[in-house]
């Protein structure tokens, strides 16, 4: 029975069995205080042994050589706790050491851990506390982000890994080949690429979209959520070389149907997580981001402030705050230009749109002045950009200027512009880094935290 379940049925002097990891052991005279986690909730269950009332030799020797870390299955009776801080706890009879975990070398025997030391043992952080309730609050995102399409009538579509475009136009992409790398490196001449396995040069994908356009023609609503790769050499607090994207596209939608789709999703997730992973937010709360919970249930109820850029960039420009970039039309804002929109300007969460065509992708829709997209990005306090997306350029002659404009081979994208010429619509869709939203959430500093095993510059080593 998981741990989190016992606390939910609290049949107290009712028999039962507890397995999982010591998170601490502490003998006072005849009782001895096992505390268990099962990482099924943020509790752990304290099992009480009373050395006074007989217990059997095989527990009485496993007492003896427990320590934290050690996997155990324990047995008794649920009981009122008489301590304070906890309701219920097992008079337990009965212990059985699964696996020992040595105490001269278990990395976590201390209860606190800098979290970049922890990061240098990710396969064993998930047994704390913070990455235990991390983990959780993961999970149960992603099965909300899963639970609001499906509720909205969009279908999940598996977007290739492996890909031989350039959805963004960025370049840093991680290549795929199975020649011999030391031989080519060693070569005079170009490469073959027409001898490797895709008989042309591979990448991993930086994003489903242009992939999930083509479903989005056929079934009218459908999202990605899938990994995602950037060979950025970035060692920074807010990138990842791998993670995970969410992507909704939407037939016959523009830019207003677009704004109000990220709305009401980023309010369901945020109002979701505050319902279901109530303890683990609390954690959060009190011990990682001061007032998460009250910001998160304030944004839950705003309305969300709609901008132009160049509204947006002429309230940069009144600021007497002093920007370490100066605002200039024409350039994108920069994380501390977006925190002072939310926090300053609006007060809450912001949607600016109308970005300047220069600084976006080939497949936005141009407005009517022929210098701006229609494109949107969602702003939040505390973080800047969580969502960025736009409407999609649907006419075939706009889309194959614009391409040839920015130097593109029309020829590498004829299937992407086959949509344009077979039954093109209007379509909108936008793009979220679910870690970024995992980290919004809980309030972590590092995006590197909130992944099980961050993928960086010079980190793979789990």
């Amino acid at each position: 029975m998981l741990i989190k379940d016992i606390f939910k049925a609290g049949a107290l002097n009712g028999e039962v069995k507890v397995s999982g990891w010591v998170r601490t052991k502490r003998d006072m005279k005849n009782l001895v205080f096992v505390e268990v986690n099962d990482g099924s909730c943020f509790a752990g269950l304290q099992c009480t042994f009373d050395k006074g009332r007989g217990l059997d030799a095989a527990t009485e020797a496993a007492l003896s050589r427990l320590t934290s870390g050690a996997s155990v299955v324990v047995r008794g009776k649920l009981v009122p706790s008489p301590a304070s801080g906890q309701k219920i706890e097992v008079a337990a009879s009965a212990l059985v050491v699964v696996g020992e975990a040595d105490a001269e070398t278990y990395p976590l025997q201390k209860k606190r851990h800098s979290l970049e030391f922890l990061r240098e043992i990710a396969h064993l952080r998930a047994r704390t506390n913070t990455f235990a309730a991390v983990a959780r609050v993961r999970s149960r995102m992603a099965c909300a982000v899963n639970r609001f399409f499906e509720e909205r009538g969009f279908f999940l579509v598996h977007t290739p890994i492996i890909t031989a475009n350039d959805a963004e136009g960025a370049g840093a992409m991680f290549q795929v080949t199975t020649l011999d790398i030391p031989a080519l490196a060693a070569a005079s001449t170009p490469p073959d690429w027409s001898r490797d396995f895709f008989a042309r040069r591979c990448y991993l994908t930086v994003s489903g979209q242009l992939e999930a356009e083509t479903y989005a023609t056929a079934l009218s609503r459908v999202y990605t959520f899938g990994p995602t790769f950037r060979a950025e050499n970035s060692n920074t607090a807010r990138h990842l070389a791998e993670f995970w994207m969410i992507e909704p596209e939407v037939a016959f939608a523009g830019l207003s149907d677009l704004m109000s789709l990220a709305e009401d999703f980023l309010k369901y997730i945020f109002a979701d997580t505050l319902e279901r992973s109530a303890d683990d937010m609390t954690f959060f709360d009190q011990r990682v981001q001061k007032g998460a919970i009250e910001n998160l249930e304030a944004l839950v109820k705003s309305k969300f402030t709609h901008i132009t850029y160049t509204d947006a960039v002429n309230e940069l420009q009144k600021a007497k705050d002093g920007f370490g970039f100066k605002p200039v039309w024409g350039a994108d804002l920069q994380t501390e230009h977006e925190r002072y929109l939310t926090e300053k300007v609006a007060g809450g969460p912001v949607i600016v749109t109308d970005y300047p065509k220069d600084i976006k992708a080939f497949y936005m829709k141009l407005n009517d002045d022929g210098k701006t997209v229609l494109a949107m990005d969602v702003l939040v306090p505390r973080l800047g950009e969580i969502i960025g997306g736009s409407q999609r350029e649907d006419d075939l002659g706009k889309l194959k200027k614009r391409m040839t404009e920015l130097r593109m081979n029309i020829e590498d994208y004829s299937w992407y512009v086959d949509l344009r010429r077979y039954g093109s619509v209007p379509h909108s869709g936008f793009g979220l880094g679910f870690e970024r939203l995992v980290q919004y959430l809980t309030g972590m500093a590092n995006i590197r935290d909130v992944i099980p095993y961050p993928r960086a510059a010079g980190q793979a080593d789990f």
